[in-house]
C-alpha cells in the first residue's frame, strides 16, 4: 500500500485534475474546513480499493497551479486538527507537511486508507466517486463493511510493517516447510514463484505486497521463549540456570525440549520383581505439550513479554502472555471441546512442523501424560492479561520425602 510520495510524485499528482486521490482547494476558508474533512474521511474509506494514500492539497486551484496560499503554522495546525477533533471516527490516519512544489508553497494533507472501514465524518459516511466526493449509499457501505470483515485477519497474518523478505529464512522455508506442507508432486507439478508460495502459504501479506506477516516473522525469524531455573521454591532464590531461545518457532520448542530434558531427573526404584521401575520428576510430554499451547495460544500483538517457562524445586510455571480468547473463557478454559484460535495460521503452522499433532489435544495429552506418573493435574491461573500453567513435581519424588530417621 502507497502511505507517501515523495515530491516528484506529489507534483504530478497536483497536475493531474482528473484523479480519484486527489483534492485541491485554494484557501482554507468559508466551508473548506468542512470539505476537507469530507475528503479526509472519503479516502480512509477507499472505496475504489486503490490502496494508495489519498491528498488534499491547500494552496492548489482546481486546475493545479498554485494559489500563492501562505502556508505557516497556524494553518498546517488548523489542518492537524481535522484528524483530532472528534468529527472524523475512527481516527483517521493521516500526516499534514508543507512542500515547496512547482516553485511554490502548499499544504499537503496525505490520508491512508483505513484498516477498518467505514470512517464517518458527524455521522455520515463519504466516499469517493471520480474526481468528486459523495455520501455513501446502502450498497456503499455494505462494501465498505465487507472490507472490515477482511481487513480483520487474524492477527498473524497481518503484515509486519518494517519487516523485509530479508528477514525471512527463506532457504528453511523452501527445503523444510514446503516439503511438510505440500505433497512432493504437488511441489514439482507447481511453478509458482518463490513470492507465490509465501503469499498462499500466508508467511508475506501478498505477491504485490511482500511484507511479512506475523506468521511468516515467527515461522522463519524470530519467535522467543524465556527459560530460569531456581535453587528453591521461590524468585528470591539463586538462579542455577538461565536460556533464551529465540530464532524461528520450530529451532525455539526443540531447543526448549533439550533444555527441559536436561533438567528432568529419574529415579529408579528396585522392587521385588525382576524389572526395575523408572519414574521421572515430570513426562517430557507434558511440558512439550503445554510450552507449546503456550507458545501457539499468546498475544503476540498487545505485549513484548516471552513465554516464560521457571523450573522451581517443587514446580514448573509455564506463563503465556494473554489471557483466554474468542470462545474459550476464564471459566471454560481447559474444559474439553472449548477451543478457539487466536493464531489459527500459528497452529496450522505449527501443525505442518511437527510441533503439534491435532488441535484441541495438548492440554488432554499433558493431564494423561502427567496422571500415567503419579502426578496432579497442572493449574491454570486465567485472567484477562495471561494465563498461569502450574505443574507441580511428583509428590512421592525422593527430594519431597521426608528424611529416614
Amino acid at each position: 500500500m502507497r502511505a507517501a510520495y515523495s515530491d516528484v510524485e506529489l507534483e504530478a499528482l497536483m497536475a493531474d485534475v482528473e484523479s480519484d486521490v486527489v483534492e485541491r482547494k485554494a484557501a482554507f476558508d468559508g466551508d473548506v474546513p468542512r470539505a476537507v474533512r469530507q475528503a479526509i474521511c472519503a479516502f480512509a474509506n477507499d472505496l475504489p480499493d486503490r490502496r494508495r494514500a489519498g491528498v488534499v492539497f491547500i494552496g492548489v486551484r482546481d486546475d493545479g497551479t498554485p494559489a500563492g496560499l501562505e502556508i505557516n503554522d497556524a494553518l498546517l495546525l488548523k489542518l492537524a486538527h481535522c484528524k483530532t477533533d472528534g468529527n472524523i471516527l475512527p481516527l483517521p490516519a493521516m500526516t499534514v507537511g508543507k512542500h515547496t512544489l512547482r516553485g511554490a508553497d502548499v499544504a499537503v494533507v496525505t490520508v491512508v486508507p483505513a484498516d477498518s472501514p467505514p470512517v464517518r465524518f458527524q455521522g455520515r459516511i463519504w466516499i469517493r466517486v471520480g474526481p468528486r466526493r459523495a455520501v455513501a449509499s446502502a450498497q456503499d457501505e455494505r462494501i465498505l463493511n465487507e472490507k472490515r470483515r477482511h481487513g480483520d485477519a487474524p492477527f498473524d497474518a497481518r503484515p509486519l510493517h518494517g519487516a523485509t523478505l530479508a528477514d525471512l529464512d527463506l532457504p528453511r522455508f523452501q527445503y523444510l516447510y514446503l516439503p511438510r506442507a505440500f505433497d512432493a508432486e504437488v511441489l514439482a507439478r507447481n511453478d509458482r514463484t518463490l513470492e507465490e508460495r509465501l503469499a498462499a502459504t500466508k508467511m508475506i501479506a501478498g505477491v504485490e505486497d511482500p511484507i511479512p506477516t506475523v506468521l511468516g516473522v515467527l515461522m522463519l525469524s524470530g519467535a522467543y521463549v524465556q527459560f530460569l531455573r531456581f535453587a528453591g521454591a521461590d524468585r528470591a532464590d539463586p538462579i542455577v540456570d538461565s536460556a533464551r531461545f529465540d530464532g524461528p518457532v520450530t529451532d525455539a520448542l526443540r531447543d526448549l525440549d533439550s533444555m527441559l530434558r536436561g533438567h528432568i531427573r529419574t529415579s529408579v526404584e528396585i522392587g521385588s520383581g525382576p524389572a526395575e521401575i523408572r519414574r521421572a520428576t515430570y513426562p517430557l510430554p507434558a511440558l512439550q505439550e503445554l510450552a507449546r499451547n503456550a507458545v501457539m495460544h499468546r498475544a503476540y500483538e498487545t505485549s513484548n513479554s516471552p513465554v516464560q517457562v521457571t523450573w522451581f524445586t517443587d514446580r514448573v510455571e509455564i506463563i503465556s502472555p494473554g489471557g483466554p480468547y474468542g470462545d474459550v473463557s476464564a471459566e471454560t478454559f481447559g474444559q474439553p471441546g472449548r477451543l478457539d484460535y487466536r493464531n489459527p495460521n500459528l497452529a496450522d503452522a505449527m501443525r505442518v512442523s511437527g510441533l503439534v499433532q491435532r488441535y484441541g489435544v495438548g492440554i488432554p495429552r499433558a493431564r494423561r501424560e502427567l496422571h500415567a506418573n503419579n502426578q496432579e493435574e497442572p493449574e491454570f491461573e486465567v485472567d484477562a492479561r495471561r494465563v498461569r500453567c502450574v505443574v507441580r513435581v511428583r509428590a512421592d519424588w525422593p527430594g519431597n520425602l521426608p528424611a529416614a530417621p
